[in-house]
């Protein structure tokens, strides 16, 4: 007779070699406030042009779980007072993680869904499950093509990983073999990323007055839905966008002024306050959450949660820029300050080195107590810490350092990502750039906004967005940098978006009632692309 533990997964004998891990300090924090109202899912969408043969799929996706054993885990079973949580490492997958949706005009539409409704299960080997679906014509975000306009089936790949066990990072590092494996062809070295000494100390938030200020930060505001209608909200909603890649400044003395990361970051501040002002609430200090991931890209890389997590204060040195900031038109030189204080917080905290989440929640996590003992604590701290804790997260891959290159089914032409939006945070921007395009995913909470609050705050960041791409193209004739001068970046994400194909995408700022602001999602999963949304009447 089969147990139920063995039929979900739990039960199958470590093989041979097989090896068990303590849970990491992330990991463990993640599993201790898992909530089924908000999963904890990763998602990655890779687009390709042509199409995929299933077979060969299977077998290649199989041989890259093989060439990253680390990812081959599912958590030991145990009681609540055991020392640790840990990861069996099972050496082969348990069953085949990849399947075909079925095909339909809201087959994406359907996987977006699930990947933020059904995170996969942590007792199964790996965590993760491939997506395929076989879109007809359309763009790369997986709308319909124009009237008239035939087109091609292309494939979209939809990675859904559970967090606790595992990253964007890794996700698209297994990607990236499959690709290898499926195409045929050796990858390319991929550099890892440089950090830079930073110039100085990083400066710090003030009164006026040089004293440092230590206030809450703000949180986004709720929607104007009624509070038992939030409360009663579950799950997350998303939304993305293609947009053009904001430009970048050349280095003088070894360091570029801000880069394409400074600006992401100043978007998300500007679109927060925005928003809030238009909600009634008062400004105030913007705290953003920004990974910093220190890993090779190659094949050795560690897969895992192998990010740490750093916070950034999104505030002037000179209080006075608050109101110029926050204005119709934001302020250019106000938003500039902004950028360089920025610049010179970001390359502090890159090139520190910390605890993945800080000493209180390496102090939580010691094996002193039972986990269940510590699940409490976590959780308790948690609730107690919710008033300091930040704004957003934003995470930038950057320029995707693969080529994705699936044969003859092509080579990616976009990458979307998205990363949790949990309360009381619940907010997250997670941008990526391909093929000379930057795309944004911007992913919240349900229980703090709705879609057409989403929405309106998508079109908050592109505006956003627009300015300091202003502000940079400003200082770079200004300051008398030219193309030659734009030397690549750590986290440089693409050529100069002035290219024709760049220029004529180009989304124009508006706000929550312009033409072309991005619109509610009626999708179930609540996820809609940005031009079919823009197709929406007002």
């Amino acid at each position: 007779m089969t147990s139920s533990r063995t039929a979900a997964g739990w039960g199958t004998a470590t093989p041979p070699g097989g090896v068990r891990l303590p849970f990491p300090v992330i990991d463990e924090v993640s599993r201790h406030c898992l909530s089924d109202d908000e999963p904890e899912t990763v998602h990655i969408e890779v687009h390709l042009p042509g199409r995929l043969d299933p077979a060969r799929l299977r077998t290649a996706f199989r041989r890259a779980l093989l060439t990253h054993p680390r990812v081959l885990m599912r958590e030991v079973p145990g009681r609540r007072y055991r020392r640790s949580f840990a990861w069996e490492l099972t050496g082969e997958p348990d069953s085949d993680q990849v399947s075909f949706a079925q095909p339909g005009p809201d087959a994406l539409g359907r996987a977006r869904a699930r990947a933020l409704t059904q995170c996969p299960s942590l007792a199964l080997s790996p965590p993760m499950r491939l997506e395929v679906i076989e879109v007809d014509g359309g763009t790369a975000a997986g709308e319909p093509p124009e009237a008239g306009v035939p087109g091609a089936t292309r494939t979209v790949l939809l990675l859904t990983m559970h967090h606790t066990a595992l990253d964007a990072g890794s996700g698209l590092r297994v990607l990236a073999t499959t690709a290898e494996r499926y195409g045929g062809s050796a990858a390319l070295p991929v550099p890892g990323p440089v950090r830079l000494d930073p110039s100085g100390p990083a400066p710090v938030a003030t009164d006026g007055t040089g004293r440092a200020v230590c206030a809450r930060p703000v949180r986004v505001a709720p929607d104007s839905r009624p509070e038992p209608v939030r409360a009663r909200a579950a799950g997350n909603g998303m939304l993305q966008a293609e947009l053009p890649v904001p430009p970048r400044v050349g280095r003088t003395g070894g360091l570029a002024p801000w880069t394409v990361n400074d600006q992401l970051l100043v978007a998300a501040s500007l679109m927060v306050g925005r928003w809030n002002v238009s909600q009634g609430r008062q400004a105030g200090p913007v705290r953003i959450t920004m990974p910093v991931d220190d890993r090779p890209r190659g094949r050795e890389m560690p897969m895992g949660n192998g990010t740490r997590l750093v916070e950034v204060a999104m505030t002037s040195e000179d209080p006075r820029d608050t109101d110029l900031l926050l204005g119709e038109r934001p302020d250019l030189a106000a938003v500039a300050r902004l950028l360089g204080t920025t610049a010179r917080r970001t390359r502090a905290l890159k090139s520190a080195q910390g605890a993945p989440l800080g000493s209180g929640a390496s102090l939580l996590t010691a094996r002193l107590l039972p986990v269940g003992i510590r699940g409490a604590l976590t959780r308790g701290a948690r609730r107690a810490a919710a008033p300091w804790t930040s704004t957003a997260l934003v995470t930038n891959i950057g320029r995707v350092p693969y080529s994705l290159d699936f044969g003859d089914a092509g080579r990616a032409k976009a990458v979307w990502f998205s990363a949790p939006a949990r309360m009381p945070r619940g907010l997250s921007v997670a941008a990526a750039s391909t093929d000379g395009r930057l795309h944004v995913t911007l992913r919240w909470s349900r229980a703090l906004l709705g879609d057409a609050a989403g929405a309106h705050l998508a079109g908050l960041f592109e505006q956003s967005l627009s300015t300091t791409s202003q502000v940079t193209r400003a200082g770079s004739n200004a300051w008398g940098f030219g193309s030659e001068a734009d030397i690549p970046e750590a986290d440089a994400t693409a050529p100069d978006p002035e290219a024709p194909g760049a220029r004529d995408k180009a989304c124009r700022p508006g706000g929550p009632y312009d033409r072309d602001a991005l619109r509610p999602d009626p999708t179930p999963g609540g996820v809609r692309s940005a031009r079919e949304n823009r197709g929406r009447p007002s």
